[in-house]
């Protein structure tokens, strides 16, 4: 690639001397040889050396003129000029150069004017292929652009912690502690080559806009072959860095850090500069001739949706889920993942495992790594993340409102992410966020703006916003969750449907089941009394409420139909009640069975203690009916006592990090 602009410059020729110039490989020094004929020149010859070439152009049309020629004067002309180039590199300062000869009509020489010309190849390269390679002057490592034929390097925020004994992640310091850090980071490489010293004057400069500052990191490997010292150069404070030239052929090894996550401030790209400067005499201040740019774009955090595999389930330790935690390491067994507890000292109370954390992934070409986001609610588990997560690969980031109220919504119950969904053509391969918010027209609680924006700031999930204010805890997984399945479609979306739940009920009151009991050796907190088929149907009250929640959970299937592309056949219907708290917002009126615990095709789903007919409970029953035809096995969890009677349901109380997707994210489209 032949770099115009920031490298191509003009000298003045002066007749009966002779200049010096360094000339970078691949751009153009332009000569004016108009400007520098003696007086009464008519025409003018060129010669020059090995490693040059030289263009004529005459009244702004180039004709290349390389000495020896067949025509070897050119006529002298106002507007003249000379473009000269170089190939290679020189081995030594001035061993390339240019002379111009002026003639007298009749062709007698006047003077000459000439330029010794030292050649130096500089070359700012990066992995602009995403191939894990650093290519030598990739043409499009200036720019950078998205999709599978797409352009431009990655770089990964250092959002974890190598070294235990940091406080903060590793993006909080300018220090590398070992060359773990490095791996984290995208390798840059200073290419350069030309004579054993730079001519006087000159010096090569590494350097990053002002805007940049706080959002990228460059680290310089100081003697890589006796005890390295990993020095950082540019970043925070630090805005330009002077380069060391070696001479010969050089490369130098840069490692970048992205510093923080795309936000509402910030697109994600950045970009470090190498300028090559000239000064025209002592005490006269550095201009640039030639300037290399390269372009990275940090990667984003994302979300990894039920329908990917699990890793690691999460449980706090309470004094009363003994049982529960027994019944959950069981699934966990069968699902062959690993159950982890976090205890007292650590969860403080704190029982609500999903509402604190959403574990995700960042991913670059040479390395990804899992990163948890901290919710805002800072409950007793606020220490949790950072104490027990962050560590070497694995990261950590939070977004923490400085002014708006945190509410229920701001918990991340709240944020749920589809599967990958197609819609009317246009894909989305890692699927679109959905995060719970008050009714459009209405004034009520919503996800703090720093969180949203941050999530609608990565770009390849793009969010989808839901109305949830109309329950009480107000999250969105208490009325639509996805499973995976192994047909066509790849999945399914289950939502819970008081519409569904009384139909059930009236066909089993048809049958003569209206006596069957609910809620069997439990109080729920409903009534003292036995609570029967007859009485809930009869319940005109309850009716009422259930109508309204179910077309709150419509306005929410139509979006969810329209945002996702989904068709009736596509969602599940899962029998649930609700009742209206004296604030007019809805609980469940028992266990909420959408808000389960998905771990591949094991399901652990809150034990909903329905009506039980022949040993058994028709809603988990009908649960099954829907569910096992579609390849999976349900496993119904007692829990209460420990989340149900808290507003909680066995989804709450723990969390999952999964397996990150195989699909690139910078072959997104967005």
């Amino acid at each position: 690639p032949r770099r115009e602009m920031l490298g191509d410059r003009t000298l003045r020729l002066q007749h009966g001397n002779r200049i010096e110039a360094l000339c970078v490989l691949g751009t153009h020094i332009s000569a004016d040889v108009y400007g520098a004929a003696p007086a009464g020149a008519v025409s003018f010859g060129v010669k020059h050396t090995e490693g040059v070439s030289v263009e004529v152009a005459c009244r702004g049309q180039a004709e290349v003129g390389s000495a020896p020629s067949s025509r070897m004067q050119w006529p002298l002309d106002e507007g003249t000029v000379l473009r000269i180039s170089m190939s290679r590199a020189s081995t030594e300062v001035n061993d390339n150069k240019v002379t111009v000869s002026f003639y007298a009509e009749g062709g007698q020489p006047i003077n000459q004017a000439g330029v010794f010309l030292t050649g130096i190849g500089i070359s700012l390269d990066v992995d602009a292929d995403r191939d894990g390679v650093v290519e030598k002057n990739n043409p499009n490592k200036a720019s950078w652009t998205w999709g599978p034929e797409g352009h431009g390097a990655i770089l990964l925020v250092s959002c974890d912690r190598e070294s235990p004994f940091t406080p903060a992640s590793d993006c909080d310091d300018e220090t590398v502690f070992s060359k773990e850090d490095l791996l984290d980071m995208s390798r840059m490489v200073l290419r350069t080559k030309g004579p054993q010293r730079l001519p006087r004057g000159y010096e090569i400069v590494l350097y990053i806009p002002v805007s940049d500052a706080d959002k990228v990191g460059v680290f310089y490997v100081q003697n890589p072959f006796f005890g390295q010292r990993y020095v950082h150069v540019l970043g925070r404070r630090k805005l330009y860095h002077t380069v060391q030239y070696t001479g010969g052929a050089a490369e130098l090894d840069f490692f970048v850090e992205g510093l923080c996550f795309p936000d509402d401030t910030f697109s994600g790209l950045v970009s470090i500069h190498v300028s090559l400067l000239e000064t025209l005499a002592e005490g006269i201040p550095h201009t640039p001739i030639f300037t290399d740019t390269v372009v990275f774009r940090v990667a984003p955090w994302i979300m990894t949706p039920n329908t990917l595999a699990p890793v690691n389930v999460f449980v706090c330790s309470m004094k009363d889920n003994y049982l529960f935690i027994k019944e959950i390491k069981n699934l966990v067994n069968k699902a062959g993942c690993e159950l982890k507890a976090c205890f007292g000292y650590i969860n403080r109370g704190d029982r609500w495992m999903q509402d604190e954390i959403e574990f995700g992934y960042t991913h670059a070409p040479h390395k990804s790594f899992p990163v948890v986001l901290d919710s805002p609610r800072d409950g007793g588990l606020e220490q949790f993340p950072i104490k027990e997560l962050l560590g070497p690969d694995f990261g950590y980031v939070t977004r923490e409102p400085l002014f708006e109220a945190i509410t229920s919504l701001d918990s991340f119950g709240n944020l749920e992410v589809s599967p990958p969904v197609t819609v009317a053509g246009k894909e989305y391969p890692l699927g679109r966020i959905l995060i719970g918010s008050s009714f459009p027209t209405a004034a009520g609680r919503r996800m703090t703006r720093v969180v949203r924006d941050f999530l609608y700031a990565q770009q390849v999930q793009a969010p989808v916003e839901l109305y949830s204010d109309w329950l009480s805890v107000g999250h969105v997984d208490e009325f639509v969750t996805f499973v995976p399945t192994s047909d066509a479609k790849r999945f399914r979306m289950l939502m819970a449907s008081p519409a569904a739940c009384y139909k059930l009920f009236r066909e089993k009151q048809k049958e003569g089941q209206g006596e069957a009991t609910m809620f069997k050796g439990r109080y729920l907190g409903t009534d003292t009394k036995r609570v029967t088929i007859n009485k809930v149907l009869s319940n005109d009250n309850l009716v009422q409420q259930n109508q309204y929640v179910q077309r709150c959970i419509d306005w929410n299937r139509d979006v969810l139909k329209k945002e996702l592309g989904l068709t009736e056949e596509d969602i599940v219907d899962l029998p649930a009640l609700f009742k209206l708290d004296k604030q007019g917002k809805a609980v469940p009126y028992f266990p909420n069975m959408v808000t389960m615990i998905i771990l591949a095709k094991d399901l652990g789903i809150p034990k909903p203690f329905g009506p039980v007919m022949g040993g058994e409970c028709c809603l988990e029953r009908q649960t099954r009916s829907l569910l096992e035809p579609l390849g999976l096995r349900c496993c119904f969890l007692e829990e209460v006592a420990s989340y149900h009677g808290r507003l909680g349901e066995v989804r709450c109380g723990t969390n999952v990090q999964r397996q990150p997707f195989a699909f690139k994210w910078w072959h997104v489209t967005p």
